[in-house]
């Protein structure tokens, strides 16, 4: 190749940074261009094992991978750092570690958790945001399983659980909460009857992206495992209590000591800081994934809106790991495009299927167009995982990281 050496900076390391990393240093030489990685930590985690982590099912170690372990060197500087302030328009970037100039800039800096405004939400109620927030969850819980067992005054709020949204995450999480009950009770001598798990979801319907069938199939799973559902019943507020929820015309105070909010999520605060036009931190993009006004910019993950659909019907992608994957990759070869003034290409979702795992022997999901359930949804779900492990890190870190069993 044969073009002017620039500055190429991608900001996270979440799944869509780390595979615009991985597949670009592949296509060029050390030469061809400065690249540089500016992540808040120095190890990725995979966003989408943080239910297995929140319930204490994986540990939170086996979740995350050093970044540097997947970086060529010789073309990838990265530095450890939160990014404070993007100037778009003089082609710098902020951090705790110093400012970057970039001639190519990728936003990737992941999600937030978006509590709508709910009163007392973000006070009251763990949120499912990093591996962080997750190993603090796992740890509560069994802090009050443990409380229990050995305080005189039994509380049976200390075997309460509360999840709040019966989406994705929370469904997911449900499965993992059901899968480590029998543990603790045995662990802590708790008759398992007294555990009572609690799921609150606003919307008529669970679980949108299934039909029917497979939402039935959720449902029949989890009540057999002790999850009491509570459907088209708004949470108005959080307090030390647990939820108030809407119930008719009436307010009712749901009680435990362990509250959890897994219904919401939304781009990086900094994206409203940075652009005009963003909500809930996203920002409609281009079907090059690039921004209006900015051919320099591109912006994928979480904090990008890609409108699929027609007239009315036009509705961004579903924030996923796939999709930020599929993004990565297509932003790589596109990076290579602009840096030889080549036309650029246009994005295109192969959506390949949805699984979600309930526990780690059974699932739901679509593959390929096909329902199905159970062991079969469980192993492909492995399989999902393990591969995007493969795509980002390589066999090193598939086989180190894994799902086998």
């Amino acid at each position: 190749m044969s073009f002017e050496r620039k500055k190429v900076v991608v900001l996270g390391a979440g799944y869509a940074g780390l595979q615009t990393i991985a597949k670009l240093q592949k296509l060029v030489s050390a030469q061809d261009c400065d690249i540089t990685l500016i992540n808040k930590n120095e190890y990725h985690y995979e966003a989408t094992w943080l239910h297995e982590a929140s319930a204490g099912t994986r540990a939170y170690k086996d979740c995350l991978y050093p970044v540097a372990s997947v970086l060529d060197a010789s073309k990838v500087d990265f530095v450890a750092a939160e990014v404070t302030k993007i100037n778009r328009d003089e082609k710098t970037v902020e951090t705790t570690n110093g400012t970057f100039k970039f001639d190519i800039l990728v936003v990737a800096l992941g999600f937030e958790s978006e509590t709508f405004g709910i009163k007392g939400m973000k006070e009251h109620a763990f949120q499912i945001e990093n591996i962080n927030t997750a190993r603090r969850i796992s740890a509560h819980i069994e802090e009050r399983f443990a409380n229990y067992a050995q305080s005189t005054g039994k509380d049976d709020k200390d075997l309460a659980i509360l999840v709040g949204g019966a989406g994705f995450t929370g469904i997911e999480l449900l499965g993992e909460l059901t899968e480590r009950m029998p543990e603790l009770c045995k662990k802590y001598g708790i008759d398992p009857s007294k555990v009572k798990m609690t799921c609150v979801e606003a919307a008529p319907k669970m679980l949108p992206m299934f039909s029917d069938k497979l939402v039935d199939y959720v449902v029949n799973y989890l009540e057999a495992r002790g999850v009491e559902f509570k459907i088209a019943t708004p949470i108005v507020a959080a307090n030390e209590n647990g939820f108030v929820v809407k119930n008719g015309e009436q307010e009712e105070q749901l009680y435990a000591n362990t509250v959890i909010w897994a219904a919401g999520v939304r781009g990086s605060q900094l994206m409203e800081e940075s652009f005009e036009g963003v909500k809930r931190g996203r920002i409609i993009v281009r079907d090059d994934l690039r921004i209006d006004g900015y051919d320099d910019i591109f912006v994928i993950g979480d904090c990008s809106a890609v409108m699929a659909g027609e007239g009315d019907n036009k509705r961004p992608l579903p924030t996923t790991a796939q999709i930020a994957m599929q993004q990565g990759e297509f932003t790589a070869k596109q990076i290579v495009k602009l840096l030889n003034n080549d036309k650029l290409d246009t994005f295109k979702y192969d959506d390949k299927g949805t699984v979600a795992s309930l526990g780690s022997h059974d699932g739901v999901g679509v593959v390929f167009g096909k329902e199905i359930t159970g062991k079969k949804a469980a192993f492909m779900k492995k399989v999902i995982d393990t591969r995007a492990l493969f795509k980002i890190g390589g066999p090193g870190v598939a086989f180190k990281k894994g799902k086998f069993l």
